[in-house]
């Protein structure tokens, strides 16, 4: 029998934005989705959700409320992953799905637990259809690798962002000296020659502070959206991962060109220290945060996750409406989060 799972929370647009219950089962029921680090993608009527996990989770939906539990991408680790992380168990972080010449893309990180000794990984697809005979992940190996005392970035958190020439950009990053934007080969299996590389966003951080130690400046997983004529990059503040007591969440700012400088809504620079809300915890959800952004249908999606403080602080799937303001700046409903 297929398992079938209800998504914590919400859908905008049904209904004071809250999930419409099916067959008798409302939101917060027991069969919630747990993940981590949540990104989409639509195959013909087919959405997939990816995440944080062993071998990296997946789910599949036809409605994106209803969710099936699928077999996880990975039966077994990727060789090269021992030459970055020792005793690697098996739990692959924070992946991004993207589709482009008839392949899907899946970056996706390893990473020794609060050091930079870090790398992002691709795999890739043909199809996301099990049933298919071309479905078959072939990994291509690193795309990029962080080392202790030589770089104070962290190489976790990726997402594949294409400029509007076509030219493709991974942004990433964790903690340390912030958030980094890097651009890819054509292929987007590996780095353009000669590299080029940006600083999107940081937090306050003292040069004096040990290069092995994270805090402060709390900014993590960059995603960049691109609309009209603009790239909103978003990014989430705090921590994650503490359950009850996680105080995640999401800030925002925009530029002309992929490469910045992202400025917010008060014009303050990001790699500054800016960023203006979006959306922040409360009493029920005390954290908020790791997003992505998705427009299907004319619609614009805010997918993330959220710690529930009624359910021993588990990390639940959020998908909420994306609205935009009269400046064109984000918004996302705080009542929304319930």
């Amino acid at each position: 029998m297929q398992r079938r799972v209800f998504i914590s929370g919400l859908i905008g647009g049904l209904g004071a934005g809250t999930l419409a219950p099916s067959s008798g089962a409302a939101a917060g029921d027991a069969g919630d989705v747990r993940i981590h680090d949540p990104v989409l993608i639509r195959e013909r009527d087919t959405f997939h959700l990816f995440g944080t996990g062993r071998g990296i989770v997946a789910f599949s939906s036809t409605d994106l409320r209803h969710w099936k539990k699928e077999p996880p991408v990975f039966d077994s680790p990727p060789a090269w992953i021992a030459s970055v992380v020792d005793n690697f168990q098996g739990r692959f972080w924070a992946p991004d799905i993207s589709f482009h010449d008839g392949v899907y893309h899946l970056y996706y990180c390893v990473s020794t637990g609060g050091k930079i000794r870090s790398a992002i990984g691709v795999a890739t697809n043909r199809t996301l259809d099990r049933r298919s005979a071309d479905f078959r992940w072939v990994d291509h190996g690193i795309v990029v690798e962080s080392v202790p005392y030589r770089d104070l970035w962290n190489a976790i958190d990726p997402q594949l962002i294409v400029a509007a020439d076509g030219t493709p950009w991974l942004a990433f990053g964790s903690f340390w000296a912030g958030l980094r934007l890097v651009k890819l080969a054509a292929d987007r299996l590996r780095l353009a020659v000669p590299q080029q590389w940006r600083s999107l966003a940081k937090r306050e951080r003292s040069v004096l502070i040990d290069d092995a130690e994270p805090e402060p400046a709390s900014i993590e997983a960059p995603f960049i959206f691109r609309r009209n004529s603009w790239y909103y990059l978003f990014a989430s503040w705090d921590h994650c991962c503490r359950g009850v007591n996680s105080d995640y969440k999401v800030v925002v700012g925009r530029s002309r060109d992929i490469a910045g400088p992202y400025v917010d809504a008060s014009d303050e620079r990001m790699d500054k220290g800016g960023g203006t809300l979006v959306i922040a915890g409360n009493q029920r959800w005390p954290g908020i945060g790791h997003n992505s952004v998705y427009t299907f249908d004319g619609r614009d999606y805010f997918v993330a996750h959220a710690y529930d403080a009624r359910d021993r602080g588990w990390s639940k799937l959020k998908i909420l409406d994306l609205q935009w303001n009269a400046d064109g700046w984000p918004q996302v409903d705080p009542l929304a989060l319930g």
